[in-house]
């Protein structure tokens, strides 16, 4: 006789999924990380309701303080925007630090290489230096994703310690600044090759304008257009995506280099605009967290938008609290942490319900399945 034993408890597929619970779950998760921030400050000392205040409405009180979350966001929207189109495809491009690291690294050098001239044409050819910086990086595991079928998480994250290592490289070797003391950081960039700045006594930059053109675009590309269709497609019925002829390899190859792209175009203004220089470290994570930030948008350009100014201002509320009460910097990754678990545990169950044993017709088949 054989004896198998019945789980306590298991995850069974809803028979259909509430669609207003599925644009809900991402300010479920919002809700719950609030809760679960107020616990953790408790239990740090600080009375919740100081700290909450501290974390997420002192940093926008003010002109400056907003000017804050646009720069914050801006390269979390932008990078989020490329990262959405590749997840719509099953594709997953974990690497996208590594591509705004080697945009911003070819983009700075041909900055550093024009520093001394003056022409309407220098910003373009940065732009366009980190942008095809960022796409080469990302056709690596483009090409051994599509030539030899190599897990692209993996190829795309490892890609972005070598961009790492090579930014630190030629920041205290070659490109270090010969008066900066013996500091690792390259010259200042002159005045003709920063990004103008289109709100005075702010750091705001026309790269904010440019980040919302491009979510129009992607959200016109994603509704509107055949490519967008191809993706939607791709990402939720493969099978029937290559009944129809969609050729996955141009696919991959599509979305992998949107994103390091754009992921590149964020290292670029990065550098170009609030940074100002090369520097060993150029995004405290911006690649990373913005994979958080797609997820949260439900990879939709507008939703995305909204959720970049969100995460953004966990950046800001994590330099107040650590000003304003003496936190740890490390509370700004604890939140976007606990967002992430939320978002994800919400989405598990929005698709699945909780069964106990003793419930449902699957314990029924499970205490059959166990008498033998």
């Amino acid at each position: 006789m054989s004896h198998k034993k019945v789980p306590l408890l298991r995850l069974e597929p809803r028979a259909e999924t509430a669609r207003v619970m599925v644009y809900a779950a991402p300010l479920i998760a919002v809700v719950l990380t609030l809760i679960g921030g107020s616990v953790l400050f408790a239990l740090m000392g600080f009375a919740p309701h100081v700290a909450l205040y501290n974390f997420f409405i002192a940093p926008i009180s003010d002109t400056y303080g907003l000017s804050e979350l646009a720069v914050k966001a801006t390269p979390l929207v932008l990078i989020a925007i490329g990262l959405s189109l590749g997840f719509r495809a099953n594709v997953w491009n974990i690497g996208a630090e590594g591509q705004l690291t080697i945009g911003a690294l070819f983009g700075g050098m041909v900055a550093l290489a024009l520093n001394d001239l003056t022409g309407w044409y220098i910003l373009p050819l940065e732009i366009i230096a980190g942008v095809l910086a960022g796409m080469a990086w990302a056709a690596i595991p483009a090409f051994l994703r599509t030539r030899f079928n190599t897990n692209e998480i993996l190829v795309s994250l490892m890609l972005t310690y070598i961009a790492q290592l090579l930014l630190n490289l030629l920041v205290h070797g070659v490109l270090r600044d010969p008066a900066a003391l013996g500091f690792p950081q390259s010259k200042a960039f002159s005045d003709s090759t920063l990004l103008p700045t289109i709100l005075d006594g702010t750091r705001v930059t026309s790269s904010t304008i440019i980040t919302l053109l491009i979510v129009g675009i992607a959200w016109v590309v994603v509704a509107k257009s055949f490519v967008g269709f191809q993706i939607r497609v791709a990402g939720l019925a493969p099978a029937a995506a290559r009944y129809a002829g969609f050729r996955q390899p141009r696919l991959v190859w599509m979305t992998l280099l949107a994103g390091g792209g754009l992921a590149g175009l964020a290292g670029i203004f990065e550098v170009a605009g609030p940074i100002g220089q090369l520097q060993p470290t150029i995004s405290p994570g911006y690649g990373f967290t913005a994979i958080i930030v797609a997820f949260l948008g439900r990879l939709h350009p507008l939703g995305i938008l909204l959720a970049g100014l969100l995460v953004a201002l966990s950046y800001l509320g994590g330099e107040a609290v650590q000003i304003n009460m003496g936190m740890p910097l490390a509370v700004t990754g604890v939140f976007q942490g606990m967002l992430l678990f939320f978002l994800l545990a919400c989405d598990v169950l929005v698709s699945y319900r909780i069964r106990w044993r003793g419930t449902g017709q699957g314990a029924v088949t499970g205490a059959r399945a166990a008498k033998g």
